[in-house]
């Protein structure tokens, strides 16, 4: 997208700086040094360009990606809501959904789509931990989007899930501050060992939403904002997951608790929506009004 190196923030603290602190001194600055930007300015500036980007691309008669333009009409009738119920008497801290995730969707270090959350409970330490796997909870009134200034991050019209368009993002991360429950990342490039030493592994694409990208320096998803996406990429064409073929998220398929339970809360016979009439369930931070669809069972 143009302008997306222009409006993307560096990897490196000392290239933060360097743009908080404002141009450079060009010719004829006489060496003086640069005006200190204030942040709000700085920000305005930056949801500015972001919005010219947008203006410009659709003046010229660019269309939306094929990921926006199949899932963002307002008249597309929602037929799945799908979402989790997490039982944390059953979870044991094993985290092999982060490491199922991370297999699946082949997120980079810095990048975790589901995390184990450990608390101890009682004073003594032989006590058992409480453990929460925290995946992205996929809110009914996502915080996320409203801020997002070119509309790369919505939520889909037919099942729910709140996806990111990483050829519209700018990685500006306004989605990153306005997520309440930080379940958004930054990908800035950092790869693991395999990928650095160009294995074969570094040649497998990832599969998330269907576009297959290979990680390259300077082009998406690195720069981008990055989320759990409920798998999406293994629904049929019908928008369904099929657990008799093993396709559902891979968090969910792995978890050696079944801890984490997925399904449609649309259906009023799936496992889910049995679980939330049988059981106290709750969402985090309800009082925000963001209406999660994770739910968990304590």
């Amino acid at each position: 997208m143009a302008n997306r190196g222009e409006t993307s923030v560096g990897p490196t603290l000392a290239t933060q700086r360097a743009t908080d602190s404002g141009p450079a001194p060009g010719p004829g600055d006489g060496g003086e040094a640069a005006p200190v930007i204030d942040r709000r300015e700085m920000l305005d500036r930056l949801l500015k360009l972001g919005a010219a980007s947008l203006v410009a691309a659709l003046a010229s008669g660019a269309s939306l990606s094929p990921l926006v333009a199949a899932a963002k009409g307002s008249e597309t009738k929602q037929k799945y809501r799908y979402g989790m119920v997490i039982d944390t008497r059953r979870c044991v801290g094993c985290r092999s959904c982060v490491a199922a995730c991370k297999a699946e969707n082949k997120t980079p270090p810095d990048v975790a789509y589901i995390v184990v959350l450990e608390e101890a409970l009682g004073e003594h330490t032989d006590d058992r931990p409480l453990f929460m796997a925290k995946p992205c909870f996929h809110c009914d009134d996502p915080p996320c989007v409203p801020v997002c200034p070119v509309g790369a991050t919505f939520k889909r019209a037919q099942d729910g899930i709140v996806v990111v368009d990483y050829d519209r993002c700018i990685g500006c991360r306004y989605c990153l501050v306005a997520c309440p429950y930080q379940a958004r990342y930054f990908d800035f490039g950092a790869n693991y060992p395999a990928v650095e030493e160009e294995t074969s592994y570094a040649e497998v694409p990832s599969p998330e939403y269907r576009q297959f990208r290979v990680r390259e320096e300077g082009e998406s998803p690195i720069g981008n904002a990055r989320k759990c996406t409920f798998c999406l990429h293994l629904q049929d064409e019908e928008g369904r997951y099929d657990r008799a073929a093993g396709r559902w998220p891979a968090c969910s398929k792995t978890c050696t608790g079944r801890a984490i339970i997925f399904g449609d809360f649309n259906d009023p016979e799936s496992e889910v929506s049995r679980l939330l009439k049988t059981r106290n369930g709750i969402r985090l931070k309800e009082e925000l009004g963001t209406e999660p669809n994770v739910y968990y069972l304590v």
